[in-house]
């Protein structure tokens, strides 16, 4: 992709995300007139890049503060946004100042989080440099901290007034990194878009690198579905469920994890234990688990979990927020692109679901 992409999202507020290369200057042409200050949340690790953001802003007449924090899910507590929250009061930021989400998926809800509470709200624009960050996590409004009893259940929907996915923030990323992302891509190509199967398919190294046209594809397909779904449904209540396919179980393995896991690939089992639920239900092919199967497996993504955690999974995921009135709910398949909830499936059915995944 040499050229870039706008995808808006439409709804009650909408933004673009922007797609493409080299896109930092981007990130200024979010800012409303209005901006005075701005603080830019980020991973200890991208502290370099960060000051090079910083800088830039500041070269442009901002003030710019930075709030360094952990990197992963350990920065999404309650802690961390009451310490950035503290940043801000003492820097007397306004309603009409702005948050900058510069980072992976858990730093995107984090600042989402802190700009729609501070103040009750202030603008934010999200830089997400990882995969998982640019297909999921910075789009769509969910932001998001975890409590010790679960994931994300503390939070509120809130949209940015703009998303730069600049795709060579990727390059120095680990491999492993990339591929645990393809978890969500994956999801995309099964619930709604059978060329990203097809795509990854055809040749999984062109798929996988982040130089490659075929990679950048993905991106934009990916982000387009969501952009889709999200301006039809901002708050969840009916089609943007559908994005949870494999997040049930996903959440409950996280949790059990620690948050240890990547969030891909705890996707990805929870994906086929929905896959193998819906198949003991009759609506799903067996030629659709196995191609769900093999494309994860080759990507190098686990489709098994522990079989002696059913128990410790199953009390988490009737905790998960994606229950109603105690009643478990699923995302599964009657066929590619074609998702659909399942409601109250039985215990038997459900442990025997888990006995095809368990290991």
């Amino acid at each position: 992709m040499t050229v870039s992409k706008v995808i808006n999202v439409g709804g009650v507020d909408p933004y673009d995300v922007v797609v493409g290369r080299h896109l930092l200057d981007e990130v200024a042409s979010g800012l409303r007139d209005n901006v005075r200050q701005v603080l830019i949340i980020h991973p200890i690790s991208l502290a370099t890049s960060a000051d090079l953001l910083a800088e830039s802003l500041r070269e442009r007449g901002y003030i710019a503060l930075q709030a360094g924090v952990e990197d992963g899910e350990p920065a999404k507590r309650i802690e961390v946004a009451a310490w950035c929250w503290g940043i801000m009061g003492q820097a007397d930021f306004t309603r009409s100042d702005a948050v900058i989400g510069f980072g992976g998926g858990s730093t995107t809800d984090l600042a989402g989080f802190v700009a729609s509470t501070w103040l009750r709200g202030v603008q934010l624009v999200q830089v997400p440099t990882t995969l998982l960050g640019m297909v999921d996590a910075a789009i769509g409004g969910k932001t998001g901290v975890n409590t010790a009893e679960g994931k994300n259940l503390v939070g509120t929907f809130y949209a940015p007034t703009k998303v730069v996915c600049d795709l060579e923030t990727l390059n120095t990323l680990p491999k492993n990194e990339i591929l645990a992302g393809f978890g969500e891509i994956v999801k995309y190509g099964f619930i709604a878009d059978e060329r990203i199967l097809e795509v990854i398919e055809a040749n999984l190294a062109k798929a996988t690198d982040v130089a490659s046209d075929e990679f950048a594809e993905l991106i934009y397909r990916s982000i387009a579905i969501k952009a889709r779904v999200v301006a039809s449904d901002f708050k969840e209540a009916s089609e943007r469920e559908i994005l949870n396919y494999g997040h049930t179980l996903g959440h409950a393995i996280e949790l059990l994890e620690r948050y240890q896991w990547r969030h891909g690939a705890a996707v990805a089992v929870g994906m086929m234990f929905v896959a193998e639920l819906a198949r003991l239900h009759g609506i799903l092919s067996d030629e659709v688990v196995d191609r769900q199967r093999t494309i994860l497996e080759s990507i190098g993504l686990p489709t098994t979990y522990r079989a002696d955690k059913w128990d410790q999974l199953l009390a988490a995921m009737q905790r998960d927020k994606k229950s109603r009135a105690g009643t478990l709910r699923f995302v599964v398949l009657e066929g590619i692109g074609k998702p659909k909830i399942l409601t109250a499936p039985t215990a038997e059915m459900l442990f025997t679901a888990y006995q095809e995944i368990s290991e």
